[in-house]
Order: structure tokens, then C-alpha cells, then sequence
């Protein structure tokens, strides 16, 4: 394949309407970030899980907005990464339900039951 000498051809870009809004960055976006670091570091205690799975919902409504905002709606990094902590928080959350889970069932198994007699009663 060949391509022909000269520098590049340049495309026209059109012009924006007057009364187009300036694309600004979604509020949920910030949200979803916030809670989301929130609910990275609060996941090992069990409260993480509250801040990821709003973090979730509001990621979700955001997505939503952004779409049909029709590209004026901006912050889809700020998004991904408030989802990929949010997560995250929850996975820690359900790492540490199941630890104690596991720890509660090996106390309880190792507890003696009933009455523990001397060795010489019948």
C-alpha cells in the first residue's frame, strides 16, 4: 500500500450552534468517585457496603443522563473508577462477612456443649 506525498488532509470541523450547552462534567460523576473511595476503604468494616451500592445506583442514573445528554454530559473516567472502587468495597465487604462467618463457626464448633461432668460420674 502507498500513500500519496504531502502533509495529511485536514477534515472541516462544523461549526457549533450558538444555543449549544458547554459540555461540563456530571455531578453524579463526583458523587460516584466520592462514594466509591469511600467504600474502598470502609470495605473490611462492613459499613463499606452501604456508600458502594449507592455509588452503584448513582453510576447507573449517570450513565443514563450522559446518554441522553447526547455527549454535553462529561466525566466517564471519573465514573469508571468510582465503579471500580465501589466494587471493590463490596468484595472487601463480602471477604470480611465471610472471615467472620468462618471465625464464628470454629468458635462455636470448638465450644463444649451440655453439662461437663468428672471423669468418675455416671
Amino acid at each position: 500500500m502507498t500513500t500519496v506525498p504531502g502533509p495529511a488532509p485536514v477534515v472541516p470541523q462544523g461549526h457549533r450552534h450558538p444555543h449549544d450547552p458547554e459540555p461540563v462534567r456530571s455531578t453524579k460523576a463526583r458523587a460516584v468517585f466520592a462514594l466509591g473511595l469511600i467504600g474502598a476503604l470502609t470495605g473490611l468494616f462492613v459499613g463499606g457496603a452501604v456508600p458502594a451500592t449507592i455509588a452503584l445506583t448513582l453510576a447507573r442514573q449517570a450513565r443514563r443522563e450522559a446518554y441522553a445528554s447526547g455527549g454535553y454530559l462529561t466525566g466517564g473516567d471519573w465514573l469508571r473508577r468510582g465503579e471500580q472502587m465501589a466494587r471493590t468495597g463490596l468484595v472487601l465487604t463480602a471477604v470480611a462477612v465471610v472471615a467472620a462467618v468462618v471465625i464464628g463457626v470454629v468458635r462455636y464448633a470448638d465450644g463444649s456443649f451440655g453439662h461437663d461432668f468428672a471423669p468418675n460420674f455416671d
